[in-house]
C-alpha cells in the first residue's frame, strides 16, 4: 500500500514528539490559565483523596493528550502535527490504516506509563493506604518501561517501540 518500509529513526521520532509537545504545552498552559478561574472547584477534587486527584488530572490531562494522538493517528493522515511536520506516520508492519481501534489501543500502551506515574505519585503527595513500598516499586516500573519504550526502537528490525510491536504498527516515512 505505502510501499517498501523506510525505518524512521530515534532521533525523527523524538523531534515528532518535541513538535507534538508544543500542542501538549499550550493545553497545560490554558488549563492552567482556566484553573484559576475555576480553583474552588478544583481544589476539592485534587486535596480530597488519591484517586480523586488521578483520576481527575486523567480527565484534564491524560485523556485528552491520548485521544490527540489516538484519532490524529487513527484518521486519514495517520500523524500527528509532529509526525507530519517531519513526514512520518503510523500504519499497520504492511502499510494499511490502523484505524481507529488499534490506534485507541497503541495509544494506551503508549502512555500507560505516563497514567501509571501519576497514581503512584498521588499516592505520595496525598496520604494513601497504599503502602510506600507499593508506590515506590510502582515507580521503578514506570521508569524502566520509559527506558524500554525509549531504546527498543534501537534493537528492533523496523525500529519500532514495544508498543508498536504489540500494537502491530510502525512509523514509516510518508512516500
Amino acid at each position: 500500500m505505502h510501499g517498501e518500509l523506510k525505518t524512521v529513526s530515534l532521533g525523527t521520532r523524538i523531534i515528532a514528539f518535541l513538535w507534538d509537545y508544543v500542542i501538549i504545552t499550550g493545553y497545560i498552559i490554558l488549563l492552567i490559565g482556566l484553573s484559576f478561574l475555576i480553583r474552588p472547584l478544583l481544589t476539592p477534587l485534587f486535596t480530597t483523596n488519591p484517586l480523586s486527584a488521578e483520576f481527575t488530572g486523567f480527565l484534564f490531562i491524560t485523556l485528552p493528550v491520548y485521544l490527540y494522538f489516538a484519532i490524529c493517528e487513527g484518521s486519514k493522515s495517520h500523524a500527528t502535527w509532529g509526525k507530519r511536520k517531519v513526514g512520518v506516520m503510523v500504519t499497520g508492519i504492511n502499510g494499511q490504516s490502523i484505524g481507529l481501534g488499534s490506534s485507541l489501543f497503541r495509544s494506551a500502551l503508549k502512555f500507560a506509563p505516563w497514567e501509571l506515574a501519576h497514581f503512584a505519585i498521588w499516592h505520595m503527595v496525598i496520604p494513601s493506604d497504599y503502602p510506600e513500598s507499593l508506590v515506590n516499586s510502582l515507580l521503578a516500573v514506570v521508569y524502566v518501561l520509559a527506558l524500554i519504550y525509549l531504546i527498543s526502537p534501537l534493537w528492533s528490525k523496523n525500529k519500532q517501540s514495544v508498543y508498536d510491536l504489540v500494537a502491530g504498527t510502525v512509523i514509516r516515512y510518508k512516500n
